[in-house]
């Protein structure tokens, strides 16, 4: 039995040390706009487009926010309004008018949902053909959640990356609140996983074939978006963010590689509360096993990767002391140090202690239970959502 203890203790070793060595220093989250008071000769349009479903609690923050945007170049807003209950058009409405803003703030009421749509890209794609009807035609669309606080200078920052590294897509991953109990266990995990899921240092590579975007903002060129025919290629997407980038990316070819980034942010926020356990289980249970392909064998792959990575060491290191075998503490102890040496970067974004690293075990044991419940809900014909809405999959 120690035989067995101790292989599996070292394979979990062996991959740790992989991780930190050889796959794309995502751990060390370092990913960051790093703009330095650098001006453009002059500034390219960029048209906003905000899905917004009963978002009216947020709005006074997050739209305020955009509207008052230290831009120098055109910059427009278009708000759609996607059937929602709580006034959420007229609050955007007054909200630009106070500020004298009205000119530059379209709202606009959403249509019913055709099939085959995903609510929030039909809510997008309603955004960009209002744009085309009023005769924009800006150089890039800013593509954020209702829920986005923008720092004042975020867009000039993201243009300013744009235009200086001929960036087709430039995202950021926000930082998302975490006050609670429950945000301050779960949600910098979910960065570090997603971060693990698709290292950022690859993604920004230009010749790594890696992509992903955060949907909360993505700053994208107009042409680029209508070379890969625009959001009507990505609308029955769940994950549309990762879906996107993965398109944009793909217009690449070995003589002209196109250049994406997706980086770290501690200035611009999500207003979403995670404040119980239930809200953040339904977000990542949501697209969980669509990140799989609905493919039971790569559930079963990741539920015994995940135990590997994660579970093994401390139910050795618990076995280990249990059968006296000082090979098997040793191990096992060495491994989850690696663990929690990987996290602290990620828990020092979030200000947190870094103390929480320890329990990055029982964190991915509920990650584990998150995703076996994906599965369930998609065997079960609920499939995924968006504001209330949920799509069946086939």
């Amino acid at each position: 039995m120690i035989l067995i203890l101790l292989t599996i203790a070292t394979l979990s070793l062996i991959i740790w040390i992989f991780l930190l060595l050889f796959w794309g220093q995502f751990w060390q989250a370092d990913q960051r706009l790093e703009i330095n008071n650098i001006d453009l000769p002059s500034y390219p349009s960029v048209c906003a487009i905000i899905p917004a479903r009963n978002e009216a609690d947020v709005l006074p923050v997050s739209l305020k926010s955009l509207l008052s945007q230290e831009y120098p170049g055109e910059f427009s807003i278009i708000l759609i309004d996607d059937q929602s209950t709580d006034k959420t058009g007229e609050v955007a409405q007054n909200i630009a008018n106070h500020l004298n803003q009205s000119d530059r703030l379209k709202v606009i009421s959403g249509q019913p949902l055709p099939i085959g749509w995903s609510g929030k890209l039909w809510a997008m794609e309603q955004g960009i053909q209002t744009a085309k009807n009023q005769g924009l035609s800006p150089d890039y669309f800013l593509f954020t959640d209702a829920d986005i606080e923008h720092h004042s200078t975020n867009l000039k920052e993201l243009v300013t990356k744009a235009e200086k590294e001929d960036l087709a897509l430039t995202s950021l991953m926000v930082l998302l609140r975490c006050d609670s109990v429950w945000e301050k266990f779960l949600i910098p995990a979910f960065v570090f996983f997603f971060q693990k899921l698709y290292p950022f240092p690859w993604v920004n590579n230009p010749r790594n074939k890696m992509a992903a975007a955060a949907g909360g903002c993505i700053l994208i060129r107009r042409d680029r978006l209508e070379e890969i025919g625009s959001i009507p290629s990505l609308r029955e997407a769940l994950i549309d963010d990762c879906t996107l980038a993965q398109k944009i990316k793909g217009l690449s070819n070995p003589d002209n590689p196109t250049a994406i980034w997706l980086g770290l942010t501690e200035k611009t926020t999500s207003l979403r509360p995670y404040d119980s356990l239930d809200t953040i289980w339904n977000m990542i249970a949501r697209t969980a096993y669509t990140q799989l392909n609905y493919s039971p064998l790569l559930l079963l792959g990741t539920v015994l990767g995940m135990s590997l990575v994660y579970l093994a060491a401390p139910v050795i290191l618990l076995l280990g002391f249990y059968l006296e075998s000082n090979n098997l503490i040793i191990i096992s102890s060495l491994t989850w140090f690696l663990m929690a040496i990987a996290y602290l970067p990620t828990l020092k974004l979030y200000k947190l202690s870094p103390l929480w690293s320890l329990s990055l075990p029982i964190i991915a044991l509920f990650y584990n239970l998150m995703t076996i419940d994906s599965a369930l809900r998609h065997w079960r014909g609920q499939g995924g959502g968006w504001k209330g809405r949920v799509y069946p999959q086939s």
